[in-house]
């Protein structure tokens, strides 16, 4: 079995991970959001890699039945309708629609990961049902990759202890068997992340340089939000160019 961590989505090729399960998390926001809108009943998300490839999608789909959402610098685009908060993400503002979302780090790393099958979509807030998903998958195929969005193409924290969480979890359910394990370097330090900060979510979330221009820019509550555990029993799938969301059992 082999168990392999990605700190961002560079070099991360559609050959390496062609057919194999992939959890893709961006904790700070996208993935977040994405599971807070589709909580919340949206059809669907379309992750888009640029605010322009957004503006193609939404082209081809009726006013009325979407909604165009993203950041940059952490700030909502001009013109569009939501911004990447998880909170913004309410059965009112959402309900019934699809989203088309365009972020920095976090729908470039699900369009990077799209040969994945299945490609999951994974943050705090759904991190049980995913959990459970994983450990199936990596039963099934012998192999799980968790791809972190990182930031601007570099290292982040929350994302790194996050896919430790979810690494040390899958290692620690049913799917372990007694075949030889073979772990990336960055699992193991993403699992050795976890010893450091031990089970409180918020502190490593809240550490990083993400967190920091978030808190700066007033958007305490996101972090908060992005650090709750399981408060929703969705496992979102990306594919073919959207993600929609399943209930767990």
């Amino acid at each position: 079995m082999k168990l392999s961590v990605h700190f961002t989505p560079t070099g991360v090729t559609p050959a390496v991970l062609a057919g194999k399960p992939v959890v893709v998390l961006d904790i700070l926001r996208a993935t977040t959001t994405i599971v807070a809108a589709l909580a919340n009943g949206a059809k669907a998300v379309f992750p888009a890699p640029t605010a322009d490839e957004a503006l193609k999608i939404a082209q081809n789909m009726g006013k009325g039945d979407r909604l165009l959402a993203g950041e940059r610098r952490c700030l909502p685009i001009p013109g569009f309708d939501l911004g990447n908060s998880p909170l913004e993400m309410t059965a009112e503002a959402v309900g019934g629609k699809t989203i088309i979302l365009a972020t920095t780090n976090g729908t470039p790393a699900l369009v990077a990961s799209e040969s994945g099958q299945p490609v999951i979509v994974a943050a705090v807030t759904n991190f049980s049902a995913v959990v459970e998903a994983a450990r199936h998958a990596f039963a099934e195929a012998g192999e799980l990759h968790i791809v972190c969005s990182g930031r601007e193409r570099q290292f982040a924290i929350e994302d790194a202890y996050v896919a430790g969480r979810y690494a040390r979890a899958a290692l620690s359910g049913k799917s372990r068997s007694k075949k030889a394990l073979e772990m990336n370097d960055a699992a193991l330090a993403a699992i050795e992340l976890v010893r450091r900060y031990g089970d409180n979510w918020s502190v490593p979330i809240s550490a990083g340089a993400a967190a920091h221009d978030l808190l700066r820019l007033r958007f305490k509550a996101d972090v908060l939000a992005a650090s709750t555990p399981d408060q929703y029993d969705i496992v979102p799938v990306y594919d073919d160019r959207r993600v929609t969301a399943s209930s767990r059992g």
